[in-house]
């Protein structure tokens, strides 16, 4: 759904210029005011506790943003499983800039470490328990979805879809408001045909009667059994039998996960890998050049 590259893209510069104007405003009066200019000095990303890394090329961009006279090595790769004590890159250069960078720096990849550290224990024990799928939402924050969808990735996740415009997904009140599951299949299905779309649909149930509907209509690629018990959504698997796709989402976090993983649902999504994750804890620690 996406690479590396996206971090030059207009967008990522755009979201990084505001963050700049955000927090540096007028000046970093701080520095400018207790420090010369012209004074140089290096400085370390420290991790101060276990996980795994998302955004070091967003910081790298930030970094040669605000300053493209900083000389940066970095010294992990995002992916990364790392220890806490580990340096993930040093930086280089005017210490007015380094300081000036840092708050940001720091916001962007410990909020998107956090989300990868998230996203790669629950995989981890997906994997534990068969061949289900972890998945985000669109639960994400605003201007921020494509690098929080990428730390998805990083920690071994799977991007649901990107936005309203990438998927078909018919949930209650679409349902409702059409009157049905199979009213509401119809329409998409005459509506895709009509502007030439060849998109997946989704259908979220609530019972066993509207999963039996979903099936009926034939066109249906993946059923989303929303807000189903464990034991609930075993017995939807096994009566959709491989003939589709099947989700389970609502009411799942990381202390009932497990016995979601046992049922054999191919894909379970969590909006808490975007909205609560926790940021990982790192630090940025300068070293003047005397």
């Amino acid at each position: 759904m996406m690479n590396k590259d996206f971090f030059n893209s207009p967008d990522i510069q755009q979201l990084i210029q505001l963050g700049i104007s955000e927090d540096i405003g007028s000046g970093d009066h701080s520095s400018l005011a207790s420090l010369p200019a012209g004074t140089v000095g290096k400085a370390k990303m420290l991790l101060k506790q276990d996980g795994i890394i998302a955004g070091l090329p967003l910081v790298v961009n930030i970094f040669n943003t605000i300053d493209p006279h900083l000389h940066i090595v970095l010294m992990a790769e995002d992916g990364q499983s790392k220890r806490a004590g580990d340096i993930l890159l040093t930086v280089e250069g005017s210490v007015h800039s380094i300081l000036s960078s840092e708050r940001l720096v720091l916001n962007f990849i410990q909020r998107l470490s956090g989300i990868a550290s998230m996203t790669g224990q629950l995989v981890a024990l997906a994997k534990q328990h068969g061949q289900t799928q972890i998945l985000d939402t669109r639960k994400t924050t605003p201007g921020w979805r494509r690098l929080e969808k990428y730390a998805v990735k990083t920690g071994g996740g799977t991007n649901h879809r990107m936005g309203l415009y990438d998927m078909v997904m018919l949930k209650d009140n679409h349902i409702d408001f059409s009157g049905g599951i199979t009213k509401a299949v119809q329409k998409t299905v005459n509506y895709l045909t009509q502007n030439n779309l060849s998109l997946k649909i989704e259908v979220e149930t609530r019972n066993m009667a509207e999963v039996e509907e979903a099936l009926s209509t034939g066109f249906v690629d993946i059923i989303m059994l929303d807000n189903f018990s464990p034991a609930e959504v075993s017995i939807a698997v096994r009566h959709i039998h491989g003939r589709v796709k099947t989700e389970a989402s609502g009411g799942i976090h990381q202390e009932n996960i497990r016995e979601y993983l046992s049922t054999g649902v191919d894909f379970i999504s969590l909006g808490a890998l975007t909205h609560s994750a926790k940021s990982l804890d790192i630090s940025l620690k300068t070293m003047v050049n005397h």
